[in-house]
């Protein structure tokens, strides 16, 4: 190992603490969720390190030569930094401050729960941290399977579907990226970010070259993104996983998979038209998409999950046009980076809210939960300005950031108008660009009236109206966490700061983007949007997706097809049809051969079987009468098996030193032989109930997959 360990810190401190965490939280009498505070709160302050080092001009890197043959590499500079700073506060809003009082403790998941989303902050920081698209493939799929806890946390049927949809996408499309990178180091012979981009300044390799190359590896970020058509396990994750693992999977994982996006695009294809195309066309239309599920959506998590999948797009808007640019369009370039900040920050708050209400009430249908929020200030306040800044209200963060992606549009049609090109597609997806403005818009305003203004019936709202509090931590959490959301805004507002300390990842040496916070052609594009969404909410949301029920009450109403869901229309159907005619092969010849095999396979294993039966028979026969006669053990191991019990047993013996020194006044009663071995079983049982399910396999196949990919680049 070499360079700033401080970067190998920030990776291995939480996954190290992840086991400290657990054995805390298992085997002593300390409040679960503790260990988890303190580990998150000193991530943050080591990301507040790198963070003040970027800022004063200075950059870091880190290697650990040798590791599974090429070694990991770590580097600093603003975007990464950005990132990891991002990442720790949000773990330690989520997790440290707001899991505790989410969680109740009865919850006897809640250890494993602390364990899994520790090493998945580790995983987070070594992909943000990654230079090279070897150390980010490794963190990325190990955070894929370590975030799987988080979908499949209750264990209740709907949860463990989700979670083997999940996991399913994330295996198939990282199979896809493996692909893409063992032909990327086959055809130049590195996957260091420089290195690659080097090779293409100097014309070593044409960009066309690499476009099939770049579309096999983009397809596992793509879909840990959430970007049509590879969507499909975000609306169906959500919902099922705690709120404080939801702030993490919108806020911050699908951000790792635009970060593999964004090393692809500046990197591999930074000034190709025909891949800035396709990041548009991918953009729009899951921008849209995602919008109208969340238009129709009756569940509060389920369309805060679409939402994100259409803030996703917004963003593959501003990199398709970056790219089309050649990154030398600063608004499409800060407006990408900037709205990526915005919307991490922007749902953190909104999950977090959604928390709140699902702590108190355990339900999240828009008709259970409307009128939850009539009385309680400190939760109106924070989902306004989560709320605010998403529908992009004027000197809130989202509208600096949606204005510089519309003035990255409106500044290639100019270009394309003056070089006398056609501009039709460029004006088509500007005018979708403002109608999934007004759509976002109306669904946030469907949910923010839904719970601060409508009224439930008389019992439940009375009910509502006499709960108590939220706990401190949560709140403190919240109300934090929303205060950054309208100061992020008007920075922006009057700053690109955040932007052109990032902006540099995209190897942009441009003049940081003013927008103005009162320029007229700006607040003309926001005023489009909000008037679409207000047109939205009072002629489709009101009249078509709510209808009486036979008391007369308005009720919320999921007219969106079932039969429109892609898992069950497309995807699963494909799968068990394609696998089966790929594995049958109804030939004579290969069934003669086949016959031909099982015959000779049968034979010999009937020997071999014959053999190893006798002969290890007369071996072990042998040993026990001669050498290990006299070693067998008189007494019989009294509880659990050997490993537990000697593991107990030197526990048991630390303890009992401490007993008779430090804890002499509060001496450790814990048997720690009992514990371990209970402790074993209960694991031995989890594990033969995992080991029944499809996730289980996909899992095996996964590590295979890590296992042969560091074989061959060995």
């Amino acid at each position: 190992m070499r360079g700033d360990f401080l970067l190998g810190a920030l990776v291995f401190v939480p996954m190290l603490g992840a086991i400290v965490s657990y054995v805390i939280d298992r085997f002593t009498k300390i409040q679960k969720g503790a260990a988890m505070t303190l580990i998150c709160a000193l991530e943050l302050a080591l990301a507040a390190v790198p963070l003040t080092r970027v800022m004063m001009g200075q950059s870091a890197s880190f290697y650990w030569d040798g590791f599974c043959g090429m070694g990991l590499h770590f580097k600093l500079d603003g975007f990464r930094a950005m990132y990891v700073m991002i990442a720790a506060f949000m773990w330690f809003m989520s997790q440290g401050l707001f899991a505790p009082c989410y969680f109740p403790r009865s919850d006897e998941h809640r250890s494993r729960y602390d364990l899994f989303t520790l090493l998945t902050l580790g995983e987070t920081c070594g992909v943000f941290l990654a230079d090279n698209l070897y150390t980010a493939f490794i963190f990325f799929e190990l955070m894929s399977m370590t975030s799987y806890v988080w979908v499949a946390h209750d264990e209740k049927p709907a949860a463990l579907r989700a979670a083997e949809t999940y996991m399913a996408v994330a295996v198939i499309s990282g199979m896809v990226t493996l692909m893409g990178l063992f032909m990327l180091y086959s055809k130049i012979g590195t996957l260091e970010f420089v290195g690659i981009r080097s090779l293409i300044a100097a014309g070593r390799v044409k960009p066309s070259e690499l476009r099939l190359i770049a579309a096999l590896i983009a397809v596992g970020f793509a879909a840990k993104a959430g970007v049509f058509p590879l969507h499909i396990w975000l609306p169906k994750a959500h919902p099922v996983a705690p709120a404080p693992a939801s702030a993490l999977l919108s806020g911050i994982l699908t951000k790792t998979g635009l970060f593999g996006l964004l090393v692809i695009a500046a990197n591999m294809l930074p000034a190709d038209a025909a891949w800035g195309n396709a990041m548009l066309i991918f953009g729009v239309i899951t921008m849209f998409v995602g919008a109208l599920l969340a238009l129709f959506s009756v569940d509060l998590k389920r369309t805060l999950a679409c939402s994100s999948m259409s803030q996703i797009g917004f963003i593959l808007v501003g990199v398709g046009m970056a790219v089309l640019s050649g990154f030398e369009s600063g608004a499409a370039v800060h407006g990408a980076l900037l709205h990526m900040v915005n919307h991490s920050l922007i749902k953190l708050v909104l999950f977090m809210a959604a928390g709140a209400v699902y702590m108190q009430t355990h339900k999240l249908n828009l008709n259970d939960i409307r009128g939850f929020g009539r009385r309680k200030p400190l939760l109106h306040f924070a989902f306004l300005m989560g709320y605010l800044g998403i529908i992009g209200m004027p000197l809130f963060n989202g509208y600096v950031s949606k204005s510089l992606l519309h003035e990255s549009i409106l500044g290639h049609i100019e270009a394309l108008k003056a070089a006398g090109l056609s501009y039709a597609p460029y004006k088509l997806a500007e005018v979708i660009f403002l109608i999934t403005g007004g759509l976002t818009a109306a669904y946030m305003t469907k949910l923010y009236i839904a719970l601060f203004w409508e009224k439930n019936d008389e019992k439940t709202q009375a009910a509502f109206d006499k709960l108590p509090p939220m706990p401190r931590s949560a709140a403190a959490a919240l109300t934090l966490s929303a205060l950054v959301l309208p100061a992020l805004g008007m920075i922006s507002a009057f700053s690109g700061g955040v932007a052109t300390l990032m902006s540099s990842f995209l190897h942009f040496a441009g003049e940081a983007e003013n927008i103005g916070a009162l320029n007229a052609e700006n607040l003309s594009g926001a005023a489009k949007s909000l008037l679409i969404g207000a047109g939205v909410y009072l002629l489709i949301v009101r009249p078509l997706l709510m209808e009486k029920d036979k008391r007369g009450v308005r009720l919320y109403i999921d007219r969106w097809p079932k039969a429109l869901d892609l898992e069950n229309l497309v995807y699963r159907p494909l799968l068990e049809k394609l696998l089966p005619d790929l594995l049958a092969v109804p030939t004579n010849l290969l069934d003669k051969l086949a016959d031909y095999a099982r015959a000779v396979l049968g034979f010999m294993g009937t020997f071999m079987a014959r053999v190893c039966d006798e002969g290890i028979d007369t071996v072990a026969l042998g040993l026990w009468r001669t050498l290990f006669r006299r070693r067998r053990k008189k007494q019989p191991v009294p509880i659990g098996n050997r490993f537990t019990y000697a593991l107990g047993s030197l526990f048991n013996g630390v303890v009992f030193l401490l007993n008779r020194t430090l804890c002499r006044r509060h001496p450790i009663t814990t048997n720690f032989t009992c514990v371990f071995a209970a402790g074993f079983d209960e694991l031995s049982a989890n594990v033969k109930r995992i080991t029944l399910s499809i996730s289980f396999g996909l899992l095996l196949l996964c590590i295979g997959l890590y296992i042969a990919f560091s074989y061959i680049l060995h």
